[in-house]
């Protein structure tokens, strides 16, 4: 029997065998990191992060607490309570659930909607919506007995706090309507000083405004939540607000202009119009004085700084021109590349009563009128306010006085806390 004999591998052969296993091996090695990306892939789960509240007169504090919560995860889910689950622990809202919807659905940084949500956050609501958290300012929120709505959440650890924008409130706001005061305008700037008023006519001011001389809030009680400190504008606030992209080469480029106070359900359905008649929406804030001068009154309720960002807030804009002028000039419509021109129904205030603020725009033929089918305005919440005034002026001061009886309480906690 012939014994089989291995033969010699050649160098060549050799050589290519070796090739070959090595090439293998990578191949093997690459297979197994595309495999663990993909596992990481399909792995990687989507953070939800959970926001809920009355929403009511949505403002710009508003939108940066929702800022805050989108920076902490994937998607934010906004919960709003009913109009009926307000009434009961806070008193009536000023919007109803339809518009407080309409509103937060309207800020740039929230992807769903829930109404409906319970005043108290439980855990099942989270995850009922498949919720990682939940995050809130870092204020105190609390039921008609006095309770901390966020109790639940917190204590599961699931829970999250952002910070609170300082002098911006659904009271203060109230409060200016109410009062009828200018004193928002003034910004250390001769520009926003309106109207100079000596200390004494102010004093007279607030004692002849029914007697509340602090936005309805209780004078005995102090929040340091709701009694805010003069909103600060910053260059890095409008940076946040901002996203930052010019418009691309062929966007047709859509432009409006307008005071835009207490930015409400009539103004996002008016830049919802605008915004489908072209790629790109500027919209041009015109300063206080000059809105002072077509509105009168007190207005606007909101200053030129509180505007800007309450405008930039909303989905459909993607840029604001700050203290626009009045009249819509050559140089505004050649420098911004405006194809657009746009005017809701309100009624065109003449500059000097005789020079249409529109006119070139018209005779460029790049001027429409738009009808949003939405007939809130600024004074019409003005009015709302105005008509409900005792029942605004109960509810913050049980606001306050809630808060600042909760607030000793987390002080004197804190006091144990540290002798223990």
């Amino acid at each position: 029997m012939s014994e089989k004999v291995s033969q010699p591998l050649s160098n060549e052969t050799s050589n290519a065998q070796v090739a070959t296993g090595l090439c293998n091996n990578n191949r093997q090695s690459q297979d197994q990191q595309q495999q663990t990306t993909d596992q990481h892939t399909v792995e990687k789960k989507e953070v939800r992060v959970w926001c809920d509240g009355c929403y009511d007169m949505v403002h710009f504090g508003h939108a940066n607490s929702l800022r805050q919560a989108k920076a902490l995860g994937d998607k934010v889910i906004v919960g709003i309570h009913t109009d009926e689950e307000i009434t009961k622990h806070k008193g009536p809202p000023v919007f109803t659930e339809e518009e407080r919807v309409k509103m937060v659905k309207g800020i740039k940084w929230v992807d769903e909607v829930v109404l409906g949500a319970p005043y108290v956050t439980t855990l099942e609501v989270l995850d009922e919506y498949n919720c990682d958290f939940c995050v809130h300012g870092d204020d105190i929120t609390m039921t008609a007995e006095g309770v901390d709505t966020y109790h639940l959440v917190k204590s599961a650890n699931r829970y999250k706090e952002v910070r609170r924008t300082a002098g911006v409130s659904t009271t203060d706001l109230v409060g200016r309507m109410l009062l009828l005061t200018r004193n928002h305008f003034h910004q250390g700037s001769a520009e926003y000083a309106i109207e100079k008023e000596d200390l004494t006519k102010k004093v007279q001011k607030m004692k002849l405004s029914s007697g509340s001389s602090n936005m309805g809030q209780d004078s005995s009680a102090k929040s340091p939540w709701t009694g805010c400190s003069q909103f600060l504008p910053t260059t890095q606030k409008i940076i946040q607000f901002s996203d930052g992209k010019p418009p691309k080469t062929n966007d047709k480029i859509v432009y409006v202009a307008g005071a835009f106070d207490l930015f409400h359900v009539g103004h996002l359905d008016f830049l919802e119009k605008a915004r489908e008649l072209g790629d790109y929406l500027i919209v041009g804030l015109h300063t206080d004085p000059v809105v002072n001068s077509y509105k009168g009154s007190n207005y606007p309720i909101m200053n030129l700084h509180e505007r800007v960002l309450s405008v930039l807030a909303c989905k459909y804009v993607n840029e604001v021109v700050i203290g626009a002028p009045y009249c819509v000039t050559e140089d505004l419509l050649d420098h911004f590349k405006i194809d657009v021109v746009c005017h809701g129904q309100t009624p065109i205030a003449f500059e000097d009563g005789k020079i249409d603020p529109y006119a070139l725009p018209k005779t460029r033929g790049i001027f429409t009128l738009i009808d949003s089918t939405n007939s809130m305005t600024t004074e019409l919440i003005v009015e709302r306010i105005i008509s409900h005034r005792l029942e605004y002026e109960r509810r913050n001061k049980a606001k306050e006085k809630k808060e600042c009886e909760a607030f000793e309480a987390l002080q004197r906690a804190k006091q144990t806390q540290k002798a223990g």
